[in-house]
């Protein structure tokens, strides 16, 4: 496992690409970038932005064999910056659309009711290239991460849709905390510590 560089951005956003590409499933990733055309290029801005914001307020660890990513955001070290506001506005104009704006905030309203005012560590995004999923790189590097992490004493929590996803992170000790329907798909809260 490493930890990402800004040198790195276009392997993170390519291994986030190739795990969410394929998937069709009602998810928050889909509500934002859509099934049409534009999908490939919407989700390669929605991956920038993420990338963008972990490394400005968390970390981002790549798995050994590159074809795994974790991106965290540390809660406490979160601030409203220009940069911040100009990576919101390009996320708007180039992905979300003025259109789908109701959506995004409902979703982030959402959040904010389910994550505590606490100190917390957010994974933000975890992905698998398509074709090593359900080999060992997810487990491998949520282990390393853990260990990683292991004298950790904030609350790490997360939120996933997909059930696969929330059967993984419960294999590592996260525990379901709510279940919301709020947005016409299940979006599962996990709390560890």
């Amino acid at each position: 496992m490493t930890k990402a560089t800004y040198k790195d951005k276009q392997l993170v956003v390519d291994i986030l690409i190739s795990a969410f590409e394929p998937d069709k499933n009602k998810s928050t990733i889909n509500l934002l970038v859509g099934y049409g055309e534009n999908r490939i290029k919407h989700m390669r801005v929605l991956m920038g932005y993420l990338f963008e914001r972990s490394m400005l307020f968390g970390e981002i660890f790549i798995s050994g064999n590159k074809k795994g990513c974790l991106l965290i955001k540390y809660s406490h070290k979160e601030k409203i910056t220009l940069k911040t506001i100009l990576l919101d506005i390009h996320l708007v104009t180039k992905c979300v659309g003025i259109t789908n704006i109701y959506k995004v905030l409902k979703r982030q309203k959402l959040t904010a009711r389910n994550y505590p005012k606490e100190k917390h560590i957010r994974p933000v995004i975890f992905g698998v290239e398509n074709e090593f999923k359900g080999g060992v790189t997810a487990a491998r590097l949520m282990l390393n991460v853990k260990n990683y992490f292991n004298k950790n004493t904030l609350p790490v929590l997360i939120d996933a849709a997909a059930m696969y996803n929330v059967q993984l992170y419960q294999k590592f000790g996260f525990r379901i905390v709510k279940k919301e329907n709020l947005l016409g798909f299940p979006i599962y809260f996990l709390r560890i510590n």
